[in-house]
């Protein structure tokens, strides 16, 4: 027999781990080739079949813009969608994701002009013809569908399962059809009207804008201080009231100087003066106190206070405009004004009702006294849509505000230039400040008082409610996560103004209504009807092909009555309008959405326009919940730009790291707010990976040897039961987590659990008995069920999140599955949760912290190489400790070949943890002989005559190993 034993090679009567799942993951390349399988299988069709009449969750994709390559943000947004769809699939749900895009709007628009005209020196087509109108449209919706297949193509390489096949478009036809929808039934309804009011307006594209379509950036101003003089207000009238502005281009706009009555104003007299123009001695000036010395320190002047002015005094006075003999003959009153501050200026607010909101709304507050008082309240237009001075601003006829390219034209100069002329100038210099640009564009806009289309906020609806009532209601009934998002939302309707709709560009969704000479709308159903059937049939493009007024207005009506409106829709009342023919129209989906989820900008963008638009047609929001996520800055926590080099390209990490790197990022970060990301950050998820990939490894190596036997759960040993009881700990916190939209929450557990309470110790205590025990042994047929249920839960938890190393794993240990996605999370059953046991074991682990620490002493000393080589004496003088470790069997928990446990103190060089009072370790070598086999230290080496190298227990598994025929 010795012979035998001689030529045994031990290492192969062993159960070590056996598997082709690769410790070096190679993501890039292993990734597309998963992305093929799921192509080809049709992942997306099975995963609805299988859901087929289960409760839906639905989670309505906020639409990208059709326009470049994905970058990081879109990733970000796109992977948490994902993880949160395939969570709620694998929870019972039919989850069903359909992504869309935006098609219209200036950015394509802008992009068509820039490469098919600008670049090639043609000159943009005449769009008021209809067929090159139409053309034009078409080379636009070539653009976008250009970039929504490579889009899509990126977003399924994140690993993101949807109707790719099937998504939603604003630009179909059925949706612009339905966008018209929406628009007629606001109109119908007596929302909608057209107005005149100052708005955002870019002089480079020649737009109206919205606020979600303006950034701000620094921008140098010219500012002035002005000189009204008083010609109403007996006690004033050799006194000039003084203003101060950051838009000089904005004085021919002025009709009136606001005040605050919480401030405190004074009469000054000019008593010594070094400028070159400006008041000079002897001139009455009126300032706010508080900023009356910083004022003459700007115009090189002295003066006294003679005395204090009132809020009484100040409403009756009338000024006359500085610019009065170039034909401003209208009187300026003195309005007050809330908005008012001493903060800056000179504590009066040059009022041009054409070029500011609060301009605007002050002046509108006090139309029937101005009236009363005789003063003209009529609004002008002293600016056109090109930046020019029209006839209503006397004087100054084709000076521009702004050029084609956004550069200061000339208007400002020759203001203040005539304002010297007239010795209406205090003082002028210089400012920088955020000031308002096109996010497109990137180029400074201005307010201008134009045409618009309009929808009340605060119109009688008929049934006691507002746009705005409603919309407020709907929020407070809306779940916010996180909750700040709530007031955020609430204080911007709260505050905003009627909702402007109107566009004059070409591409995108026509105001297709018709107005008679006083503007009212015509409100016929049967036009509407045509209208909606031929863009539904034909698309948009109907409304400007040749003929198309009198198609749609029909016999009925005369046309020389009726103009039709060529504005375009704003491009957010389309992606407002997408719950309609997305949510409503699909059989698949279902309305109100569950969730909207988008970045943190969007409550004034896509979470802002589809409140309003439902809140309109239907008295409430278009989803139950609105989660938002910050953006994602660099290391540094700089803003990544293009210039500064620090940009993160998603393309990037995917091809040296893969997307579940990526994904892995996202799920660790806190991603209500701003995250970081950069190669260092790249790199802590990598190895954080592979940590979790050699868990999930080592886990089908050892199952390669599992015959999927279940044991009865009374007979495991307690080790297994307390695996078993956090497993369940870990199940309630994974769902619990997926429906708090906590994703890191729950992966920070997964990788604690795989690396703290796995690897470092379950694993490691198995290992032996899972090599080295015998096939018929309970103990390691239990560690093998276990580790079954525990791989099982962990790939089945982890498949939202890391979809690509989830569904290789699931393969290589199921390789008849169709996929790890196409499967539920396990049940885990009531009796495994033991707290009674877990409590036991959380006693014995504290004191086998304090054996571990003592050995690592001794493994860092060289006095042993492996912990089997110990047999230390544990001395204990808690109580409950010593009563928890009773029947266990300890050295195996400490993975030593002996432990002697002793009630007591211990001798003083023993070894102990401040953190784990009444334990104390004496480290000590084991006795007896290393097994060649199991490599455990024991005294019954040799035992057995067959074997004698090895252990009793070890014998007694060669003997069973022969016996089967597997030696």
């Amino acid at each position: 027999m010795t012979d035998t034993v001689d030529k045994l090679d031990y290492s192969k009567t062993l159960y070590l781990p056996e598997t082709d799942f690769p410790m070096r993951a190679g993501l890039p390349q292993k990734e597309p080739e998963l992305v093929a399988r799921w192509q080809q299988m049709d992942l997306y069709k099975q995963l609805r079949a299988s859901a087929a009449g289960r409760q839906k969750f639905v989670l309505h994709d906020g639409p990208p813009y059709a326009n470049g390559n994905i970058h990081i943000g879109h990733a970000l947004n796109k992977i948490l969608k994902d993880v949160i769809t395939r969570s709620f699939q694998m929870r019972g749900y039919d989850s069903n994701y359909v992504p869309g895009w935006d098609c219209h709007g200036l950015p394509i628009e802008w992009k068509i002009e820039e490469e098919n005209y600008r670049a090639k020196g043609k000159a943009k087509p005449d769009l008021t013809q209809p067929d090159a109108m139409i053309e034009f449209r078409k080379e636009c919706r070539a653009y976008a569908e250009k970039w929504i297949k490579i889009q899509g193509d990126e977003f399924k390489r994140l690993g993101i399962v949807g109707d790719f096949d099937n998504p939603y478009l604003t630009m179909n036809f059925h949706a612009e059809s339905r966008i018209a929808g929406e628009l007629l039934k606001i109109a119908m309804s007596g929302q909608l009207y057209r107005g005149s009011k100052p708005i955002m307006w870019s002089v480079v594209e020649r737009t109206a804008l919205a606020e979600a379509e303006v950034e701000y950036h620094d921008y140098e101003s010219d500012t002035i201080w002005v000189k009204f003089p008083v010609i109403v207000g007996s006690d004033l009238l050799d006194a000039h009231i003084v203003i101060w502005t950051t838009t000089p281009w904005t004085i021919p706009g002025n009709r009136a100087i606001a005040f605050s009555p919480k401030i405190e104003y004074g009469l000054y007299e000019v008593t010594a003066a070094e400028n070159d123009f400006g008041p000079q001695p002897g001139e009455k000036l009126v300032f706010a106190d508080a900023l009356a010395q910083e004022s003459a320190a700007k115009a090189k002047l002295t003066f006294n206070r003679l005395r204090s002015v009132s809020a009484e005094e100040l409403s009756g006075v009338t000024c006359a405009h500085p610019l009065r003999d170039l034909g401003y003959t209208f009187d300026v009153p003195m309005l007050s004004g809330d908005h008012v501050t001493d903060d800056a200026g000179t504590g009066f607010v040059h009022t041009a009702p054409s070029h500011g909101r609060e301009d605007f709304e002050a002046w509108m507050a006090c139309v029937k006294e101005l009236e009363a008082r005789g003063i003209e309240t009529k609004i002008p237009f002293p600016v056109d849509d090109s930046g020019t001075y029209t006839s209503d601003a006397p004087g100054f006829e084709g000076a521009r505000v702004m050029d084609d390219n956004g550069k200061k034209g000339d208007a400002n100069e020759r203001v203040i230039k005539a304002l010297i002329d007239k010795n209406a100038l205090f003082a002028r210099g210089r400012l920088k400040h955020q000031y308002p640009h096109s996010w497109r564009s990137k180029k400074p806009i201005i307010f201008r008082n134009t045409p618009q289309w309009f929808v009340y906020m605060d119109k009688d609806l008929k049934d006691g409610t507002t746009l705005r009532t409603r919309a407020l209601k709907a929020i407070d009934d809306t779940r916010f996560v996180p909750a700040a998002g709530q007031n955020r939302l609430r204080a911007m309707i709260e505050q905003r103004p009627d909702w402007v709709l109107s566009r004059q560009r070409a591409w995108g969704v026509p105001i297709c209504v018709f107005v008679d000479e006083q503007g009212e709308v015509l409100k016929d159903p049967e036009v509407n009807q045509r209208i909606l059937d031929a863009f539904d049939a034909e698309g948009a493009d109907a409304w400007f092909a040749e003929g198309a007024k009198e198609r749609f207005l029909g016999s009925e009506h005369d046309t020389s009555k009726w103009t039709q409106v060529m504005d375009i829709l704003d491009v957010w009342f389309d992606s407002g309008s997408t719950h309609t023919f997305t949510l409503e129209d699909r059989p698949d989906l279902k309305w109100p959405a569950d969730v909207y989820l988008e970045g943190s900008d969007q409550h004034r963008g896509w979470f802002h326009s589809s409140l309003l638009e439902s809140s309109a047609t239907r008295g409430r929001a278009p989803y139950d919940a609105v989660i938002t996520h910050g953006f994602t800055m660099d290391e540094k926590g700089q803003k990544m730009s293009k210039s500064l080099g620090n940009v993160v390209a998603p393309q990037d990490v995917m091809k040296d790291a893969g997307a579940d790197i990526l994904r892995l990022w996202v799920m660790t970060t806190d991603y209500w707010e701003d995250q970081r990301l950069g190669k260092t950050i790249i790199q802590t998820n990598v190895d954080a990976y592979r940590k979790l990939r050699n868990t999930i490894r080592w886990m089908l190596g050892t199952l390669a040897h599992d015959e999927g036997e279940d044991i009865a759960y009374e007979q495991m040993p307690e080790l297994e039961k307390l695996m078993l009881h956090r497993l369940s700990e870990l199940d309630q916190l994974v769902r619990e987590g997926y429906d708090a939209f906590e994703f890191k929450k729950i992966t920070r557990a997964l990788i604690d659990f795989a690396n703290i309470e796995l690897s470092a110790f379950y694993f490691d205590i198995r290992k032996d008995a899972l090599y080295c025990d015998a096939p018929s042994s309970l103990r390691r047929r239990s560690a093998l069920a276990v580790i079954r249920k525990i791989f099982d839960c962990m790939v089945l938890w982890l498949a939202p999140m890391l979809p690509f190393t989830t569904e290789e794993a699931w393969l290589s240990r199921k390789p008849d599955a169709q996929s790890v996605h196409l499967e539920q999370f396990p049940d885990i059953p009531a009796d495994w949760r033991n707290d009674g046991l877990a409590g036991k074991w959380a006693k014995i682990r504290k004191v086998r912290s304090v054996v571990t620490g003592a050995l690592e002493i001794e493994r860092k000393d060289k006095r042993i190489g492996s912990s089997l080589e110990a047999a230390p004496v544990v001395y204990v003088t808690d109580a409950e400790l010593m009563a928890a470790l009773e029947g266990q069997d300890f050295e195996e928990t400490c993975i030593t070949s002996g432990v002697s446990l002793v009630a007591g103190e211990g001798p003083e060089a023993a070894f102990r943890l401040a953190e784990v009072p009444g334990v104390a370790v004496e480290p000590k070598l084991a006795e007896g002989t290393k097994c060649a086999r199991s490599w455990r230290v024991t005294k019954d080496v040799g035992s057995d005559p067959e074997y004698p190298d090895v252990s009793a227990r070890d014998a007694a598994a060669l003997r069973e190993l022969a016996s089967l025929g597997r030696l």
